[in-house]
């Protein structure tokens, strides 16, 4: 066997090792949430990586919960809110901003860039006291308010990104046949846009099904509240005591949806995410 040939079985084991190490750290964690979620009592202090019983009663008593089913509710309505709202605005902007030519174009994209780095918790109390002045406290609709404020500016991004990358001659040819800005974007770049949207909209999705912080700090009642909130107000029989078993199952039931987002639109997100990547 020659150095060359040694050298390539090395790297392929070195790199699949590696790939084996980061699907373990990945997809571990989220597979022994699902053993745990089949435990019940004593089973659920016992350590194994197997399944060794198959007990479906805190799912059961998860979505036996009226108020947690609510909450689910709430945050497919408010997560499919904020998405299709973003995607409106970002639509709109990227298309200003990736074809139109304007002086400050750069200066203003740079600054909705910006925007973005800001810390939730920094803007924490100057959001709930616009929220309070516009009476939208414990309604979904200030979470849908807030969600869109912090997904808009990487939607703009990416969409702008992808816009700037589509052939110039289909706009020249839309306008030539009369169409109007609103035409050319409806009807001929969307319907290319559809790897970065799906891409942008799924980013949206988790980042407003996964949000604590305002849904804890806007919300105020279990009709109101989000899965992420219900999930922390889970609590046992006596104030030291958590039902492991069934914060298990309600994390369960919360990360299936974006898995099978994730796996549905993969090849979208893969194109969205690459666009611009490469430029001929």
């Amino acid at each position: 066997m020659s150095a060359r040939t040694l050298q390539r079985l090395l790297a392929r084991a070195g790199f699949a090792a590696l790939l084996v190490a980061i699907v373990l750290f990945t997809v571990f964690p989220f597979y022994y949430a699902i053993l745990t979620s089949l435990k019940t009592g004593s089973e659920l202090f016992t350590v194994n990586y197997w399944i060794q019983s198959f007990d479906l009663s805190n799912y059961a008593a998860v979505l036996g919960q009226s108020s947690f089913v609510r909450s689910i509710g709430n945050s497919v309505m408010v997560s499919f809110a904020t998405v299709a709202i973003a995607l409106g605005f970002g639509l709109t902007a990227a298309y200003a901003l990736g074809r139109v030519r304007f002086r400050g174009r750069g200066t203003v994209l740079m600054i909705v860039l910006g925007v973005s780095m800001f810390p939730q918790v920094a803007v924490l109390s100057g959001l709930f006291e616009v929220i309070r002045s516009l009476d939208l406290y414990n309604d979904p609709l200030s979470l849908i308010f807030s969600y869109t404020i912090f997904t808009l500016p990487f939607t703009v991004w990416i969409l702008t990104t992808f816009m700037r990358q589509l052939p110039k001659e289909l706009e020249e040819a839309a306008i030539v046949d009369g169409a109007s800005p609103m035409t050319t974007l409806f009807r001929v770049f969307v319907p290319l846009m559809w790897p970065a949207m799906a891409t942008t909209g799924l980013l949206a999705f988790i980042a407003a099904w996964n949000e604590f912080l305002f849904a804890l700090t806007f919300t105020l009642t279990n009709d109101q509240r989000t899965v992420p909130v219900a999930i922390a107000l889970i609590t046992g029989g006596s104030q030291h005591e958590l039902p492991w078993g069934n914060l298990m199952a309600a994390s369960v039931i919360v990360t299936v949806p974006l898995v099978v987002l994730v796996l549905i639109f993969q090849r979208r997100i893969v194109s969205g995410l690459t666009a611009g990547a490469v430029k001929g």
